[in-house]
């Protein structure tokens, strides 16, 4: 299975037609389609659903899609590095993030290591703990940020300080923004959003049991999009506070949760990675202390 199939197949399933694939990588419609067809054949399995004008991934074209995917970010960041092995002012580094308004300090820290390492580039990448973490796991990622406390068998870190505090975000003419807090008891009957990992890990620490009494209508992996739909009414979303606009304009408010809950969060990266250069020297640059 060569790069360059992968990368013709890819092109495929985005476009969903071999002749605008064929055009986009600059090759012949019959020699794109003949390489699809003895990819096929090297996988015994059927990578696309075929009709006059289009073609559609089959679920095995699909599982392939994530793969390739996968494959391709991986020699991609393999090849920046070996590239910066040789570049003592810089090189690429692939951070993965949690959304909390803690990242504020790693942009700060980016920002005065970039001044000492100019062609220094930086790869972000937004998602839950899980998910960023499972991508430094895989090796697409050179480091990770995480809201909760890491393994420390499997992990090095580094805690960043201050703390991410959680409440309810909710419109401006919901009943419980006359409140100055949220108990547990004020969200019976009412709408929640959260996120699928806070669910099971964050929010049985502030009301144990209790959470069988709440309504979860939807969960999310990204807080803009859960904002989005709070601003429309879909419901209230407990998430951590400072990351939503709660101007007048907004017709939004955030209220802190009674007992208080909290999370830290974390730099880390796995134990015994070999790192480029310019991974190692950002790693030296964030153990300085404040």
């Amino acid at each position: 299975m060569e790069i360059r199939v992968l990368r013709y197949f890819l092109e495929v399933a985005r476009r969903g037609s071999i002749t605008k694939a064929a055009e986009a990588v600059h090759v012949s419609q019959p020699s794109l389609s003949k390489q699809i067809k003895d990819l096929e054949y090297e996988l015994g399995k059927k990578l696309f659903k075929r009709s006059n004008y289009s073609v559609k991934l089959t679920d095995e074209g699909l599982l392939l899609k994530r793969r390739a995917e996968d494959i391709l970010a991986m020699v991609s960041k393999t090849t920046s590095e070996f590239k910066a092995l040789t570049d003592i002012t810089g090189g690429d580094i692939y951070i993965g993030c949690a959304e909390s308004h803690l990242i504020g300090q790693l942009a700060q820290k980016i920002k005065a290591f970039k001044a000492a390492y100019p062609n220094l580039r930086y790869h972000i990448s937004s998602g839950g703990t899980e998910q960023v973490a499972e991508r430094l796991n895989r090796g697409l990622l050179d480091f990770a940020i995480i809201v909760e406390l890491p393994d420390l068998a499997r992990y090095n870190h580094i805690e960043i300080k201050g703390t991410d505090v959680w409440g309810l975000l909710m419109r401006r003419d919901c009943p419980l923004a006359n409140k100055k807090t949220i108990t547990v008891d004020d969200l019976k009957g009412i709408d929640l959003i959260c996120s699928e990992q806070s669910i099971k890990n964050d929010i049985p620490r502030w009301c144990g049991e209790k959470i069988d009494t709440l309504n979860f209508v939807g969960t999310v992996n990204l807080f803009y999009n859960g904002a989005v739909f709070v601003k429309e009414g879909l419901g209230c979303m407990l998430t951590f506070d400072k990351l939503a606009d709660v101007s007048d304009e907004s017709g939004l408010c955030f209220r802190p949760l009674e007992p208080k809950l909290e999370n830290k969060m974390y730099f880390i990266w796995q134990k015994y990675q070999t790192f480029t250069p310019i991974a190692e020297k950002l790693i030296d640059y964030l153990k300085i202390p404040d």
